[in-house]
């Protein structure tokens, strides 16, 4: 099954396994041991992909998500030929950079600059090529004064930070990132980010593996979503990381204790005209509360894309009463796009002690327009949409004379974009015609 052409990945119907995790060898687990011998124990192995079949590419980036367990490092470690599938096929065209754990494919015995040169070799460079991209690699991890170290002595950080220059700066025709990129700091990360947009537009294909969901859906325009070793959805970034958002509210909705001295046993979330939510909108939130005894506290209410993170935050003081009591809060102009959301809620007591767990509450759907959209690999931490008025200046001339004459076009949130002159009346004074 070849390829047609370098950075092309085709995965075949792949399956992998591992021999159970074994228990502690007690003395019940040797009698068991010999009661089953002779039977064909199904047990004995745990199957970590199941039936993997998907393509991609040249140049495309593509990210893998799912829950810890689900297979996403198992799959990368078989793109790269680290392990071995038991049945299916994968071929990858093109020379593959990986940066799978924070030490991988370096000694640590060996130098950073040695370790550099032992990389290439293994990307099938020649000592030319390595060199000269020696300095680019060195700046990028910016370890001018740690080069010529042990590996052994580096820090988490600079091995990860030499790892990721290396596998990006020798310019693979296939670049798989999994999770260490978590080790560096925020700078670092930015950099990472734009390093890999920068390979993507040199023709790089991209396979992405991280939880940090926004990174993902800012630099990979697919995601396959993975949950115990079954491809559960592949498909556009937006599309299938919302569905794992949403997958993610369930289970902590099916698992977070939600126990205390309140408790939430009635919510409701609409616009305050009756109507659904909607962009720029105000939210009516509705609840109903029942608390053990009387206290002081504060209520908070956030509102999230399925994680515990919120988008939207907002909290009051108030006085709980005992028994059962119902409270509303509305959110003027909902900076929101369309989607799904979470509702969460947490409440505390005047001293800081935990009235109601932090917890999802509820789901609704916001109707309205999507967000402008993001240059690749910049991360958007507020998905919310922000009114902005633009003009267009153009530069002085014979016909205008020194004044520049404003153009644009206003974008209409509540309907999509629909062009059309700023209106006057918004416009600065100092900017209009004369």
């Amino acid at each position: 099954m070849p390829t047609s052409s370098d950075g092309e990945i085709a995965v075949s119907r792949v399956w992998k396994r591992f021999h159970a995790d074994r228990t502690r060898p007690s003395l019940r687990d040797h009698v068991d041991k010999l009661s089953l011998r002779s039977r064909d124990r199904d047990d004995r192995w745990t199957w970590v992909l199941r039936d993997v079949d998907f393509t991609v590419g040249t140049g495309e980036a593509v990210g893998i998500v799912g829950s810890n367990g689900a297979g996403k490092s198992t799959l990368l470690k078989v793109l790269t030929g680290v392990m071995y599938p038991y049945a299916g096929e994968v071929d990858i065209g093109g020379r593959v950079g990986a940066l799978i754990e924070i030490r991988g494919g370096m000694h640590p015995d060996l130098t950073g600059r040695e370790n550099t040169y032992v990389y290439g070799t293994l990307l099938g460079l020649s000592r030319q090529e390595v060199r000269a991209r020696f300095d680019e690699i060195v700046e990028f991890a910016d370890l001018s004064t740690a080069i010529d170290r042990q590996l052994k002595y580096y820090s988490s950080g600079m091995q990860m930070r030499l790892g990721f220059a290396v596998a990006a700066f020798l310019r693979p025709h296939v670049l798989l990132v999994d999770e260490v990129l978590a080790v560096g700091d925020a700078w670092f990360q930015q950099r990472c980010l734009n390093r890999m947009r920068e390979v993507l537009q040199e023709g790089t294909t991209l396979v992405f593996v991280s939880h940090d969901l926004a990174s993902m859906e800012a630099t990979c325009s697919r995601s396959i979503w993975l949950d115990m070793g079954v491809m559960l959805a592949d498909g556009s970034s937006r599309e299938v990381l919302s569905s794992y958002r949403a997958a993610i509210e369930s289970y902590a909705s099916d698992h977070l204790s939600v126990d205390g001295l309140a408790r939430c046993i009635g919510v409701s979330v609409d616009r305050s005209d009756g109507g659904i939510p909607s962009s720029f909108a105000p939210l009516l939130i509705d609840l109903t509360l029942n608390l053990e005894r009387a206290t002081r506290g504060r209520l908070h209410v956030g509102i999230s894309e399925g994680s515990a993170t919120p988008t939207v935050l907002v909290s009051t003081s108030m006085i709980f009463d005992e028994g059962v009591q119902r409270v509303q809060c509305e959110i003027s102009d909902l900076p929101l796009p369309r989607g799904r959301y979470s509702l969460w809620l947490y409440a505390e007591s005047h001293d800081g002690l935990d009235l109601m767990p932090w917890h999802p509450a509820a789901s609704f759907e916001v109707a309205g327009s999507d967000l402008d959209p993001a240059p690749r690999a910049v991360v958007r931490l507020a998905p919310v949409h922000v009114s902005s008025v633009w003009a267009r200046l153009d530069p002085p001339s014979a016909s205008n004379g020194n004044h520049p004459r404003p153009v644009g076009a206003h974008r209409d949130h509540s309907s999509g974009f629909r062009p059309r002159p700023i209106p006057a009346a918004q416009v600065p004074p100092d900017l209009r015609p004369r």
